[in-house]
């Protein structure tokens, strides 16, 4: 708990305690001003940058009209309810809590005479207007995309869901950082033992910053460090996370970041994609399929190959063209660890080259590496081909989180099929079925409906169900109103 430090009765040790808390002297955006109104001393502290200019200027200018005896007998309440005609106004007492709120955004106003601090909270952020995300891209469908203000998520949230049963619980989370996180659920819908187990884990995270946002409260939420799967679902659309928010879904708004967290989130949910909804049913299931046949090629089909080409008399006669006919200089297993380092590698690349230069990485890493590497003998053609369907694999899948989680669980299948051929191949996709069957999200399987089986539920996952026939919400968020 933060030390408190209510006002003292002195006027200008509260300014001085102010001045020295805030750095005023130190930090050149820190502003502090000295004024004189109705025969009062008064003092605005703010940072420069966060407030709106407009705004502050009116509020000053009422101030300055004023009369000594236009403040009397309560000048608090007078200010609060008379001379101060803005929206967002509130009263503090702790000298600590007020500087801090400064560094949040909101002007701190001190009166000589009064027992509290005015705050006034007229902040502007820096902020880039709503595009649509990247990573969730649609053919049809809203253009809208969370950003980096919490108070733009929260609002873009609401403006999709007119309920009088939504829920923005505001906290601030970081010793040093005070971010601002908000817990954002349907009272009505959402299940209160996760709603408050949720409140209960996020009061005890003990930090002094969130420098990664999300992925930082993440980690302290979901209690698997260890884990390359993700638990808990992102997304950076606000119709995605509405439409989760009716499902009973709880989410986690972190200021300065733009991925909204969606909990609990089981295996299937990181498969989906808003696309399958902004198309017919049919269309949807099938887009939703070649998801599936996608994401099980990224993890199963190179070492598949490898086993295929190690153990040739394994495959029927009408299948034996499988298999390097040129196996190339290096080892075929060998082949496919320095291929798969080599697209991390493009990856990253990619990542931190500027847009303008994407084209020209593409082509050398195209022609002069894979061209001239199989030219040379050094890479199998083969090895190059399904290395490129098992990527296109990775990158089909929605969800970047369990797309890197697949990645090293296909290099991990790899090492097993190449250490032990048949019996590697054998154990290790059953050690990565037992992995993600023991596997849970906030107390619930993350392999449901397929594990524990439940089928109605299993039917939605395989099949894009049309809209009017999904009258249930899903069981496992055990909602306190099931009935859609």
């Amino acid at each position: 708990m933060q030390e408190k430090q209510l006002l003292f009765d002195n006027y200008e040790k509260n300014v001085a305690y102010l001045r020295d808390r805030l750095g005023v002297e130190e930090s050149f955006d820190m502003i502090h001003l000295d004024l004189v109104y109705a025969g009062r001393g008064m003092s605005l502290f703010m940072v420069d940058g966060f407030v709106k200019d407009d705004i502050l200027h009116y509020l000053m200018k009422l101030l300055s009209r004023l009369d000594p005896d236009q403040l009397d007998p309560d000048p608090l309440t007078k200010l609060l309810e008379t001379h101060l005609p803005y929206i967002e106004l509130d009263k503090e007492k702790d000298l600590n809590k007020a500087a801090d709120t400064v560094l949040a955004g909101p002007t701190a106003l001190v009166v000589e005479g009064m027992e509290e601090i005015v705050m006034i909270d007229a902040r502007t952020y820096p902020v880039r207007s709503p595009q649509e995300p990247d990573l969730e891209r649609v053919v049809r469908g809203s253009r809208d995309g969370f950003v980096e203000t919490i108070v733009f998520n929260t609002a873009l949230t609401r403006r999709r869901i007119r309920d009088r049963s939504l829920r923005m619980e505001y906290t601030q989370i970081g010793r040093r950082s005070q971010t601002d996180v908000c817990l954002c659920y349907l009272k009505d819908i959402a299940d209160p033992e996760r709603i408050e187990h949720l409140q209960r884990v996020l009061q005890e995270i003990d930090t002094d910053a969130l420098p990664m946002a999300e992925k930082t409260i993440e980690e302290f939420i979901s209690g698997q460090h260890w884990n390359p799967y993700p638990v808990i679902r992102y997304t950076e659309r606000p119709d995605t996370a509405a439409a989760h928010l009716y499902e009973g879904h709880i989410l986690i708004i972190i200021d300065g970041s733009p991925s909204v967290m969606i909990t609990p989130a089981t295996f299937w949910h990181h498969l989906q994609h808003a696309e399958e909804y902004r198309q017919k049913p049919l269309v949807g299931a099938y887009l939703r399929w070649i998801r599936f046949i996608a994401f099980i090629s990224s993890i199963f089909i190179l070492p598949l190959y490898f086993l295929f080409s190690m153990q040739p008399d394994l495959l029927p006669e009408n299948l034996s063209f499988v298999g390097p006919t040129d196996s190339g200089v290096v080892p075929l297993l060998l082949q496919f660890l320095i291929a798969e380092v080599g697209i991390d590698m493009l990856r990253m690349a990619a990542i931190h080259t500027p847009s303008s230069l994407a084209t020209a990485l593409g082509l050398v890493a195209a022609i002069l590496i894979g061209q001239v590497a199989v030219d040379v003998g050094l890479f199998s053609s083969e090895v190059v081909l399904y290395l490129s369907l098992a990527a296109i694999g990775t990158f089909a899948t929605p969800s970047y989180e369990i797309g890197l989680a697949d990645r090293l669980s296909r290099l991990a299948l790899l090492l097993f099929t190449g250490l032990f051929g048949v019996k590697g191949y054998v154990i290790g996709v059953t050690l990565w079925l037992i992995y993600l069957s023991r596997m849970q999200t906030f107390k619930t399987p993350y392999l449901w409906p397929f594990l524990p089986f439940s089928w109605k539920p299993f039917r939605d996952v395989l099949f894009r169900s049309p809209i009017p026939l999904k009258n249930r919400r899903p069981a496992f968020l055990h909602p306190k109103d099931p009935d859609r």
